[in-house]
Formats: C-alpha cells, sequence, structure tokens
C-alpha cells in the first residue's frame, strides 16, 4: 500500500492519501495506528505531493555501503557514525534543493528511509522489522564543507530543504529486490542493492532501540551506495527505488 501526503491545487488544503494508479484517496486518522478512508478522491494531475509525512525524529548513517567489488570489513564498528537532520530541512517531491550562498561541494546522498511504525525499545535483529511502518526515498544533501574539523556532521546536515523525502510511503517492499539509484541531469550515477550495505537494516533499528525509545514516525535514513556526486545550481536530481518511485528535485541558489 501506497500512502501520500498532498496539497490541493485548488485551495491549498493539505490531506492525506492512499494512492493507487492515478488516484489519490483520502484519509483520515493516524496512518500509525487507526485510519479509515474519508473520500473523496483526487487524481495526481489536481494535487501537489508534499513529503508523505512529517516524520518525528530523522536519523542518518553514515560509511555505510561498500562499492561493487570491495570487501565488507570484518569487524562491525563498536559505535556506528550516525547523525541527526532537524525536521525542518524535510521537503517533498519537486520542491526545490537550495544551495546556500557561498557553499562548496553540495553532494546529493540517493537513500532508503525507513520509517518506524510502533514504538520501539530494546528489539532483538530478528523482531526488527516487524517495527517498520513501510519505506519512502531520501536525498540526503550534504555540505561536507561545513563539516567540523573533529567530525561533527549536524551543520552540513540540516539546511533548509536537505531532505526531500518521498514520493510516498510503501508498506509492502521486497528489500531482497531493492536497488537505490539516482540520476544526476539524466545520468546515472548511483545503483546498489542492498547486499552493499554494511549494517544492516534491522542492525541499525536495534542498535538504535538500545540506545534511544523509537517512536511512531521516526525515519532513519540507511545510507548512500557509491557513486554519490556534487551538483550545482539549476540541474535534476533523480532518487529512485522501483516499488516506491521517483523522488525528483531540482537546485536553486540561496537569494541571500
Amino acid at each position: 500500500m501506497k500512502f501520500a501526503r498532498f496539497q490541493l491545487n485548488t485551495d491549498g488544503s493539505i490531506l492525506q492519501a492512499v494512492l493507487r494508479e492515478q488516484t489519490l484517496y483520502v484519509t483520515e486518522g493516524d496512518i500509525w495506528g487507526k485510519w479509515n478512508y474519508k473520500g473523496p478522491s483526487y487524481n495526481l494531475n489536481e494535487v501537489t505531493l508534499l513529503a508523505p509525512f512529517v516524520p518525528n525524529s530523522i536519523i542518518g548513517v553514515g560509511k555505510n555501503y561498500i562499492a561493487s567489488g570491495e570487501s565488507k570489513p570484518e569487524k562491525l564498528p563498536d559505535i556506528p557514525v550516525f547523525f541527526y537532520k532537524p525536521v525542518s530541512s524535510v521537503i517533498g517531491p519537486e520542491a526545490d534543493i537550495v544551495i546556500p550562498a557561498g557553499a562548496k561541494e553540495i553532494k546529493f546522498e540517493s537513500e532508503l528511509a525507513v520509517i518506524i511504525g510502533k514504538q520501539a525499545r530494546h528489539v532483538s535483529e530478528q523482531d526488527a522489522l516487524d517495527y517498520v511502518f513501510g519505506y519512502t526515498i531520501t536525498n540526503d544533501i550534504t555540505a561536507s564543507q561545513f563539516f567540523h574539523p573533529d567530525g561533527h556532521w549536524m551543520v552540513g546536515k540540516s539546511f533548509d530543504t536537505f531532505t526531500p523525502l518521498g514520493p510516498v510511503i510503501e508498506t509492502e517492499l521486497d528489500l531482497t529486490q531493492v536497488r537505490v539509484q539516482a540520476q544526476h541531469n539524466g545520468q546515472r550515477k548511483q545503483d546498489s542493492g542492498l547486499d552493499l550495505m554494511i549494517l544492516s537494516i534491522p542492525f541499525l533499528i536495534a542498535y538504535l532501540s538500545r540506545v534511544m525509545t523509537l517512536q511512531p514516525g521516526d525515519v532513519i535514513l540507511s545510507g548512500s551506495p557509491a557513486g554519490a556526486d556534487f551538483m550545482g545550481a539549476s540541474e535534476l536530481i533523480e532518487c529512485q527505488i522501483d516499488g516506491i518511485g521517483i523522488l525528483r528535485n531540482s537546485t536553486v541558489l540561496a537569494s541571500h
């Protein structure tokens, strides 16, 4: 099932819905709990898709893929490289990524985003996927010139518009078939299966649940495959995962 969130082009109303084919069937209630169909329905050409949900927390993991042909490390890190991104950095499909004035080496990073659907505390890897509501696509925009010399990443990950999410939440994704892809101005730059991940999705959920209580609406950005590249203004980034769709965003320079 595909969940979407959208704004009506006619009056600006923001609604949630289930997407089937090209039709959005409006729902009401809590998608993490009880919800039902409310009606009416709308065609995609009548609306502007937004980020499919408003995250509770956004947790990213760094350095989580090997390149094709490389060997995975023999020992997993004792403390994985995690970072937070602010909810204020979230935008939806087709919204502009704003490159901060004076910023250099802005990188796109296509990723599978894992959405927690129920409270998770001290869960096992074996049970971890039971706590997943669904999956969406993210573009984890990074301005590495703002990384602190001591290794802190927060500022370089946190600018407004630096976390595109969408286009929908897919609740029935076959992780064995996932390929995380990205096209930069029409040229394929990223294309990787999850078998190249160093820390698996169940590991990430289980590890984080031993540190914090994960809540419905928390999203874990599961890492970016090899091929992420730098981008400039007036460029198009298309992050794609079959089964979810294409997260398409263009870049603009900040006006100040």
